[in-house]
């Protein structure tokens, strides 16, 4: 989850220039303020959401006070302790890792402030907290079962790699051992797998798929823990000749998770094989109805878990579900409005 596309990045900036000065002084009698505290906005995925809370808890006539931390954990416990300080309402977070988020949680708990947390799970469950989260491992698992389903078709021992994300991320853990078990179903299929950690760095990912290819340049199946690194694996395959659509000999085996417009695009062209979705727009919507919800009742430390199954689109499904998938739908209406 990071290079996001531009057109949402723009929308996106500007709404944060509102972060600057903001304070409850023009906030009509009896409105809502939840502090939306969130890690950049460098993804398409990250941006689709903020889009789709801010935009929708201002329709429902609530105030947004908006905190971008910038990926820097410190920062954002400084910038919600000060929204607390402030009297919100609520907070809905997207933290930069579980142990922060414990943190966070604690300290909102401490003031009895309802806390939601998007997408990016605690470390454990041990503070009461509204979290909504993607099956990871699930969704992972159903992508590479596919793609393991895809590579039985060429009739040899495939040699798979994954791209790990940052493993201080839970999302990042569970969609390693959704990989692994696919891949570990089929002992006849796959040879030992190579891990490439990225951090969930652009740069680092380049630099580190670049290496293990030379080392071991007969990789033929490789699983992205994320689907904004595919223009990396783009510019690492494409200089070896191995950049080509499902059907071509050279093809590499490709699927990730997330369900950007990328991967959608790519999985039209015939270079992705599956992609595991996050239902990014029931997410958004399911931990904004949880935290008013909570607000409205009075619940000071609410406690729930609200799980998205996800799905995984592959080359089969594709024409039955592609507008499922979040990605596509964006790209859809991206489409239609440069159309008008």
């Amino acid at each position: 989850m990071r290079k996001a596309r531009t057109g949402f990045l723009t929308v996106a900036l500007a709404l944060t220039l509102l972060i600057g000065g903001c304070n409850r002084q023009d906030e009509e009698p009896g409105q809502i303020t939840i502090c939306f505290a969130f890690q950049d906005l460098e993804t398409e995925y990250w941006v689709a959401a903020h889009k789709a809370i801010t935009e929708t808890l201002r329709a429902r006539n609530i105030k947004v006070l908006e905190r971008n931390a910038h990926q820097d954990a410190n920062r954002q416990f400084e910038q919600i302790r000060d929204a607390i300080a402030q009297d919100v309402d609520g907070i809905i977070m997207i933290p930069q890792d579980g142990e922060s988020a414990l943190t966070i949680i604690g300290e909102a708990n401490q003031a009895g402030i309802p806390i939601g947390v998007f997408n990016r799970p605690p470390a454990d469950k041990s503070k009461p907290a509204l979290v909504v989260v993607a099956d990871n491992e699930k969704i992972a698992e159903e992508a590479v079962a596919y793609m393991a389903k895809a590579a039985s078709e060429l009739n040899r021992k495939m040699t798979p790699l994954i791209l790990v994300g940052d493993l201080g991320d839970q999302n990042s853990i569970e969609r390693r051992d959704g990989f692994y078990r696919a891949v570990n179903a089929h002992p006849e299929l796959f040879k030992k797998p190579i891990e490439v950690p990225t951090k969930w760095d652009a740069a680092t990912t380049l630099a580190n798929l670049e290496a293990a290819l030379q080392v071991t340049p007969e990789v033929d199946f490789i699983f992205t823990s994320s689907d904004f690194l595919y223009p990396q694996i783009k510019a690492v395959l494409e200089p070896l000749g191995r950049w080509k659509p499902k059907g071509d000999p050279d093809h590499v085996v490709l699927g990730g998770v997330d369900g950007d417009s990328t991967a959608y695009r790519l999985m039209k062209e015939g270079y992705v094989d599956a992609t595991g979705v996050q239902d990014l727009f029931f997410e958004a919507n399911a931990i904004m109805d949880a935290l008013v919800e909570a607000i409205k009742s009075g619940q000071r430390t609410p406690e729930k878990w609200i799980q998205d199954p996800g799905f995984a689109l592959t080359q089969e499904n594709m024409p039955q579900r592609a507008m499922d998938m979040w990605g596509c739908r964006i790209l859809h209406e991206e489409q239609s409005n440069e159309a008008r």
